[in-house]
């Protein structure tokens, strides 16, 4: 997959996210040469989608990879400030991932989580 293809699928797409959320971090894998989740983790144990944040199963990370980065998908234009907030809250369960990723599909914001650090926010 190109990058033009990738982004015009994901321009085109009006899925719902959890029809989609799943299928967009498996193709920007792709697109990255980067293994998947069940590739690189079969087992599940440092890398996955749908990571429980509590016990109880309050909350969940669309994605998670131990000592790297949680991720939170949103639906097309919904409100990925109000995905960051979540994605904080959830960030102590998940072991403090240095990378807080949030996304609809079309924009990719990463904000760094780094103990004693200034925050920073890369958008696309």
């Amino acid at each position: 997959m190109t990058p033009e293809t990738f982004i015009a699928k994901w321009q085109a797409a009006n899925l719902k996210e959890r029809s989609a959320a799943q299928e967009h971090f498996i193709e920007l894998c792709r697109l990255l040469e980067e293994p998947t989740p069940a590739e690189a983790d079969p087992d599940g144990t440092w890398y996955s989608f749908e990571k429980g944040t509590t016990g109880g199963g309050k909350g969940w990370a669309d994605v998670w990879k131990r000592h790297h980065f949680a991720w939170e998908y949103k639906g097309k234009h919904k409100n990925l400030d109000k995905a960051f907030v979540q994605l904080q809250h959830y960030a102590l369960a998940l072991e403090n991932p240095p990378l807080l990723v949030v996304s609809d599909m079309e924009t990719i914001r990463i904000y760094t989580n780094f103990t004693s650090t200034r925050r920073f926010s890369f958008s696309e």
